[in-house]
């Protein structure tokens, strides 16, 4: 059931709409700056509590606005501390946001969409098929309930925020940037730039206008070194081949010491030779970049398996070898499905994805 209502959501605004907000009431527009720090840097969601404005102004924000963010459903702990929040939104949506403890940071990968439209043939979230973008509270409202739960526990705040979790983020272009603003403003969550990291697959014209108005840190979602295999895993690939993805990426990081972080699941039998790591590192030659190679995280009724472990070290010793960068990103959360590409949510599903694998799955199985 909705639990929406006529009033707005302060998490909604960045600096700029919450300012021209307040201007349009007749108010200052340096209350924005007021309301952004008690929202974000105290974790407030109570007027009353924002004792800097006058008890008249707060009367009027609590009859016009809330801070709502999405409630917590299901909150769950791996053995070696990630943490996973299942999240209902107003609508009854339900989303997964992960958390991520290291030692020299606290990582929270959240979700910029309901589902995922983009179907890559390996990953559970987009098995799930799709409902919608999220809006800009729905995504900044993770970072800011989290922030709060793990104030509450005492455990370290997050440091850093990918954008990895489910949905493409760059399908949801304006609400994302509205949630990456409010990341970085020094009012509100006070990110740099390097902390906050964008995961796509290559959306290219959305890539470009991305270049226009940030420059957070980019991870690109490859898994292939050719177009006919990535045709295959990555169905996006047939609109925007590896060429124009990768050109859009060198425009994006520019000549300077930047690097996109190039994230390669490691399919068993189907990615992983020798020769694909040879061929890898031709592709890549041209872009400043690093590689983080993902071990497969299996899910229901999934069609492939991981690479073992002396497979992933042989392709990151070629690539080692040809002078790039490359790491084996270790597996976290995965004993409560926290872990990459495993995030599923619970929603309904308005492109019936779910349905027709289903049918696939028992046909296959018959």
């Amino acid at each position: 059931m909705s639990t929406e209502t006529d009033k707005v959501n302060l998490l909604d605004f960045d600096r700029a709409a919450l300012a021209a907000w307040f201007e349009a009431r007749g108010e200052k527009p340096f209350r924005a700056q007021q309301v952004l720090k008690w929202i974000y840097q105290q974790g407030v969601d109570s007027f009353d509590a924002m004792t800097n404005l006058g008890k008249g102004l707060r009367g009027d924000l609590a009859a016009a606005a809330e801070i709502r963010a999405p409630t917590v459903a299901a909150d769950q702990r791996s053995s070696d501390g990630s943490r996973k929040w299942l999240f209902q939104l107003a609508d009854g949506n339900r989303i997964e946001t992960v958390y991520i403890p290291e030692p020299d940071r606290a990582t929270l990968c959240i979700s910029s969409q309901v589902g995922c439209a983009l179907n890559c043939t390996f990953c559970s979230t987009a098995r799930q098929g799709f409902n919608r973008n999220l809006t800009s509270g729905e995504i900044i409202g993770q970072l800011w309930m989290a922030s709060r739960l793990l104030a509450q526990d005492g455990t370290r705040p997050v440091s850093n925020v990918v954008l990895m979790g489910m949905g493409e983020p760059l399908l949801n272009f304006d609400n994302v940037m509205v949630a990456v603003s409010l990341m970085q403003d020094d009012f509100a969550c006070a990110l740099s730039k390097r902390r906050v990291t964008l995961s796509t697959a290559g959306v290219v014209p959305a890539l470009r206008r991305l270049a226009e108005v940030t420059d957070i840190s980019l991870a690109l979602s490859l898994h292939a070194p050719d177009d006919d295999l990535r045709n295959r895993l990555v169905p996006l690939n047939q609109k925007y081949p590896i060429a124009d993805v990768l050109q859009a990426c060198r425009d994006y990081v520019g000549g300077g010491r930047r690097r996109v972080t190039v994230e390669y699941v490691m399919l068993d039998g189907i990615n992983d030779s020798d020769a694909q790591a040879r061929a890898l590192a031709r592709v890549l030659r041209k872009l400043p970049s690093k590689i983080n190679l993902i071990p497969f995280n299996p899910f229901p009724a999934a069609h492939y398996r991981r690479s073992s472990p002396e497979r992933i070290d042989r392709f990151r010793d070629i690539l080692h070898r040809a002078g790039i960068v490359t790491i084996t990103r270790k597996t976290r959360g995965d004993d409560i499905d926290a872990a990459c590409g495993q995030l599923a949510g619970d929603f309904r599903d308005r492109t019936r994805r779910r349905e027709r694998f289903a049918v696939q799955v028992i046909g296959g199985a018959t």
